[in-house]
Order: C-alpha cells, then structure tokens, then sequence
C-alpha cells in the first residue's frame, strides 16, 4: 500500500500531528449483488420539512431492513482518512506490543485490544480479525494505551465525540419520531455521551488469507449476527466483504460503502424497545472478492451502546399501539430489572465462548440468535 507523509495540521478544534497517509485500495471490479438500502441525508436535518422527509425514510429503511446509508454527516474525508492512517499505524506495531493493551474479554468488556484468532471459525483455526476499541472519553472508561493513541488523542476525541452527539443523538431523535413519541429526546437520554456505557471507536482489522485457509473457514471472516448495542456506523469500505441478509426469506447480500458515505446498521436495543418493529440489521464479513483476496482489510466503525442509564423495555409508543406491537396495557412490556449495559456485556461474553452457530441468548423476555449461517 502506497503511503505518503502528511505535514502536521492544526484545527482549530484540536491539534493534528504527522501521519503516514492511508491510501484507500481500489474498489472491486466484479459483478456483485449489492443491496439497495436507502440514505439519510443529514444536510436536511434543520431545513424546513427535513426532519418529517427523513423521518419517512427511515421508518422504511428500520421497519423492512435495519441498513441505511447516512451522508453530510459533519466530518470531512482528510478527517475520516486520518482516523484509517492512525489504525494503519497501530497495526504496523508488534503484536507483543498491541497485547500489552488486550481488552477484559472474558469480563464481556471491548475495552482495549482484542487479539486475531480469538474466535473459532473451524476445528483449531481461528479468526483472522483483530481490533483495537476506544471507549468514550470519560473518567470511568480510562485505561492504558498505545503511544500512537495518546499522540492523536485529541484528534480521535473530537471524532469520537461527534459521531455520538452529532450523528448518533440526531438519529436516535428521528427513531423517536418513526415511533411517535412525543417526547424526541427520549431516547437520546439513555445514550448520552457522558453517562456510562460501552459505546466505543474501533479499527478493526481482517487479515487477508490463502485460499486454503479461505475454504477452511468456508470463506467466512465473521459469521452471521446483529450487532449488540442500538446502532453502529461503518465508515467506508472498498474492500467488499460486508454482506447483509435483507429478510429471513433472502439470500446474502453485498453491502458497498463509497467515500462520504456511512453505512448504518440498527441493533438489538432498537428492535427491542420497539418490540420487533425495527429490525436488527443481520450481516456478516466474508472473503473478499477474487480481485481483492489479497488485500488487508482495515475498517473504521463506531458502536453506539446504551448507558446504565436505560433499562430494557419495550417504548409505550402510539405507532406500536396502533400496530398491535405494544401488547397487555404496557403490564408485561417492561423490564426494568435488567440494565441495558447487562445485556452488552453478556453478548461480549457469548461472543468470546461461543462454539455454536445457532446458540441463543435469553435475558428476561428479550431473546436473540448470536450467531446465523
């Protein structure tokens, strides 16, 4: 991968320090089946008759397939190009010295490094996946890191800040208005920066294989699953491997994620506040394409996660009322009993024991399939 020095920049928002330029590897070539999901244009959002256009889009898009695009979402392509350059240069490091910063997995806690081969795909072979997470920028969440994250702290901060308060809280304001509630900041405040949770920023990193290795795995990076959390944010992607499963009756397909583009997914927390009226977007990472078999493939992702401020339970909503989906007079429909920030932790777990592809999870009255074909 070609890679160019860039001089040293200061925002006016933080100062930027000298990276090794991250040249994105050209899209693939082939015929692929991709999926037609629709975009959430956030340049809209304050315009006259904005919120109602995206409001109406996105109840299509999280009621039918739990996958849409958001673009003008505030952060400029040399700042979303800085954040791939600094997990390009935490994968140059020796993995001796990325597992000096290993995450509490067996606790259910991302925080930190999490090693390649964690997961078993087939009988003694693990995944070639590794990532390293950053938790929010608050007190409780602290732990070691990398020079080459403290260097850009300031930096990664002010991404990490405004893909929650500025992308995340304006989605989870539209979401309240797909559901009619009448009070639009009522999921924003189960999420807000502050408070404690897992949400967190991640570069993540699928080692290519050999072919062998490949039909080993059955050509499989990440099995099947939805996302744990209430949303998640995939920055672009040449390197096609992201497929989604639209319905339970389709097949897989690819999901593609050009420059100025994020590609959203919604998580369990959605579909379990609305009772399974919007979807948890189903997906998984395969092989690349044959034109990009070999190539690394280094992702940039962001995980919103409820804080301990929010219980599970299903949102005393008019448009789940109206559709039957809010059933018994709201006296079975609540959990207060279980924190939503037990519930991301016990999926990490499930996640790091897993050994089968249909294993269920069950909390309360809320129950997911971990894994899928």
């Amino acid at each position: 991968m070609a890679t160019q020095t860039i001089t040293q920049v200061t925002s006016q928002d933080y100062p930027t320090y000298p990276l090794e330029k991250y040249v994105h590897p050209p899209e693939s070539k082939e015929q692929l089946q991709y999926v037609d999901i629709k975009t959430i244009d956030l340049s809209l959002y304050d315009v006259p008759g904005g919120k109602e256009k995206l409001t109406a889009q996105l109840k299509t898009a999280a009621h039918e397939v739990g996958f849409f695009y958001v673009t003008n979402f505030g952060l400029t392509q040399e700042q979303i190009n800085r954040q791939y350059a600094i997990g390009q240069e935490f994968y140059s490091l020796p993995v001796e010295e990325r597992l000096k910063h290993r995450a509490a997995l067996e606790e259910g806690n991302y925080n930190g490094y999490r090693p390649q081969g964690a997961v078993e795909l087939a009988p003694g072979k693990g995944d070639n996946v590794e990532m390293y997470n950053l938790f929010k920028f608050i007190p409780q969440t602290q732990r070691s890191q990398p020079e080459v994250i403290r260097r850009h702290w300031a930096e990664i901060e002010h991404v990490h800040r405004h893909i929650h308060e500025q992308v995340a809280h304006k989605l989870l304001r539209l979401l309240a208005r797909v559901l009619e509630l009448p009070d639009e900041d009522a999921l924003v405040r189960g999420h807000r920066y502050d408070a404690n949770c897992d949400s967190a920023l991640r570069y993540m990193m699928s080692r290519a294989r050999t072919p062998e290795e490949n039909a080993l795995c059955n050509n499989i990076y990440t099995r099947g699953h939805t996302d744990f959390g209430t949303l998640t944010f995939v920055f672009q992607q040449p390197v096609a491997a992201l497929q989604v499963k639209p319905s339970a009756e389709a097949d897989w397909q690819w999901l593609r994620i050009p420059e100025g583009h994020l590609a959203v997914n919604i998580a369990d927390m959605v579909e379990f506040m609305s009772n399974g009226y919007l979807k948890s977007g189903v997906h998984r990472v395969v092989s690349p394409p044959e034109d990009q078999r070999d190539a690394d493939r280094l992702g940039l992702l962001y995980f919103v996660r409820p804080s301990d401020e929010l219980n599970l339970s299903v949102l005393d909503s008019p448009l789940l009322r109206r559709l039957g989906y809010y059933q018994d007079g709201g006296k079975d429909m609540r959990e207060a009993d279980i924190p939503a920030t037990e519930w991301v932790r016990a999926r990490v777990k499930k996640n790091w024991s897993m050994t089968d592809s249909k294993e269920v999870l069950s909390m309360g009255k809320y129950t997911t399939q971990v894994v899928y074909d």
